[in-house]
């Protein structure tokens, strides 16, 4: 699959096997969620550019690497994006942040919109949108659509785990935004849950169902 980019770290897969088990604990699910964010940030940030300021260390003034004027903005797709969120702010606090608001129809599995609230300069910053499951594609695709109609160009997807059917109908819609994911699993079940998946990433994470 090209643009799709597998983080296939040990400790990023040592993580999601323990997120994945049904006996995962809310709290567990969560400070595991959160973690893995962390690891995913490192891996979707890797190619940052830099440029050199001047510092002064305790020994010797030199020229230092630090991250150039590249904005970053992370949004999350409600609500289970924020479980991502999280992670990710914890390495990089000053991003900005937005938020596209989506549910899925239990009926036609298509994804509806009820918030979205993006920086104004969006057009300006790589916006880095996370979502835990790529699973039927359609509330990625709604929530890239909705974001490069605020003006977005420069974007990445990012997810815990995809299913192949969800990763053809994103790159089909939006062919120039790559995709990270720590897995892609089998299919999608009847009911567009992705096998064998770690259950609905939203109700394990907040406790509901």
């Amino acid at each position: 699959m090209s643009n799709v980019i597998v983080i296939d770290h040990p400790l990023v897969q040592h993580k999601l096997t323990l997120m994945r088990r049904k006996e995962a604990s809310t709290a567990e699910f969560r400070q595991l969620l959160r973690e893995i964010a962390t690891l995913l940030a490192y891996e979707v940030t890797r190619d940052l550019p830099l440029e050199t300021t001047k510092i002064e260390t305790p020994l010797a003034v030199i020229d230092a690497p630090m991250l150039s004027s590249k904005k970053l903005c992370l949004i999350s797709i409600l609500r289970a994006g924020n479980g991502l969120l999280d992670g990710m702010l914890d390495l990089i606090p000053s991003a900005r942040v937005g938020h596209v608001g989506l549910y899925r129809d239990p009926h036609t599995l298509e994804a509806i919109e009820y918030y979205c609230k993006l920086p104004l300069d969006i057009g300006e910053r790589l916006a880095v949108v996370l979502d835990p499951m790529l699973a039927t594609g359609h509330s990625a695709v709604a929530a890239l659509d909705r974001i490069k109609d605020r003006g977005a160009h420069a974007i990445k997807f990012v997810c815990l785990v995809a299913a192949p059917e969800g990763i053809k109908t994103l790159q089909e819609a939006h062919p120039d935004v790559p995709i990270y994911a720590a897995a892609i699993d089998s299919h999608l079940n009847d009911h567009g849950y992705i096998v064998p998946g770690l259950g609905d990433a939203g109700d394990r994470l907040f406790g509901t169902k």
